[in-house]
């Protein structure tokens, strides 16, 4: 049947990747609401694709309670997807004050006009496997049973929206709490690893910088996905919230640990020039959680999912990506 889908922040990198995803599952007269703070602007009318499915811009700061509200009485959406966050730990860092007005308080807007404006709307709430933090000392892949210990600011106030959420479930508000591991793809920002690695590779061939990237601790064991890969796990969420537990936790892991430098050797082995890796002592700082790896049981038996694309394939499409952006900005 034909559902409406409201994403917040559907602007931004995981959005870009999962409206197309919708267009190519919704049912026809479907139809897909964006909703961002700034939906004049060039970049988010140039972040919406055109396809089969209509896609609509609407204003929608989620920090701005009573604007939420009228956007969801006006919409009455079947289904919400709540990605708008601050995402990179470094920037919830630098202004936890932010952050936590975002991640929590928009949340909480978020939530609250849902209950109100529209009860049968179901919810899916874009968490993170950092709010497990401190618990991946244990060096076992975490599942959803895992207690939450979350080490900085983003991981923090994403914690406390994922138990408010918990809570509000038990209440009737039709949610899942979705907690993806580390992913990466085109269209990804330079203050995540592998886009910062990428994109000095594509500077360096372009002949903007130096043929060397400067590199600290390397050591650091994380579980990556492909974004595509969470975007399915997303999509095959919004058509089974039905019959999903209410307040369900779902885990979107590949249950391996791959090591960063090795991803960064692959990236560079990519690259059309010689490159010099520098260790640089200002850059060295071995990580509080060396390793990251989780269990993603319950989305296969949920879901059916499992993680499908090539790693290669995946860190080529994010150089890709950067040689196209910064060769058409040169």
């Amino acid at each position: 049947m034909p559902l409406k889908v409201l994403v917040t922040g559907g602007t931004g990198f995981v959005g870009g990747h999962l409206i197309p995803a919708l267009d190519g599952t919704l049912a026809e007269g479907s139809e897909i609401v964006v909703g961002t703070s700034r939906p004049d602007s060039e970049r988010a009318g140039a972040a919406i694709p055109s396809g089969r499915i209509p896609v609509r811009l609407i204003g929608m700061d989620v920090t701005d309670a009573a604007q939420v509200s009228a956007a969801v009485r006006a919409e009455q959406p079947t289904h919400l997807v709540h990605l708008a966050a601050i995402a990179a730990v470094t920037a919830a860092t630098r202004d936890p004050r932010f952050a936590w007005n975002v991640n929590l308080g928009g949340t909480l807007n978020v939530a609250l006009a849902v209950a109100d404006e529209c009860p049968s709307c179901r919810i899916l709430f874009s968490s993170s496997s950092e709010v497990y933090g401190a618990s991946f000392k244990a060096g076992v892949p975490l599942d959803e049973g895992a207690l939450l210990q979350p080490a900085n600011p983003y991981a923090a106030s994403k914690a406390a929206a994922d138990l408010m959420l918990g809570q509000m479930a038990l209440q009737g508000v039709a949610v899942t709490r979705v907690r993806p591991f580390n992913h990466t793809g085109s269209g990804q920002g330079e203050q995540f690893a592998i886009p910062s690695f990428a994109a000095q590779i594509a500077r360096i061939e372009l002949g903007l910088q130096e043929p060397v990237i400067r590199v600290g601790w390397l050591d650091a064991v994380r579980d990556f996905l492909d974004v595509g890969d969470v975007v399915d796990g997303y999509v095959r969420i919004i058509r089974s919230a039905d019959r999903l537990p209410p307040g369900c936790i779902i885990n979107l892991a590949s249950g391996t640990g791959r090591r960063i430098g090795d991803l960064l050797d692959r990236l560079v082995s990519m690259s059309t020039v010689p490159i010099e890796l520098v260790r640089d002592p200002a850059r060295f700082r071995a990580s509080d959680t060396p390793s990251v790896v989780g269990d993603s049981g319950r989305a296969r038996e949920l879901l059916g999912w499992e993680p499908k694309r090539d790693m290669d394939d995946t860190l080529r499409s994010v150089l890709d990506y950067w040689r196209k952006h910064l060769g058409r900005n040169d």
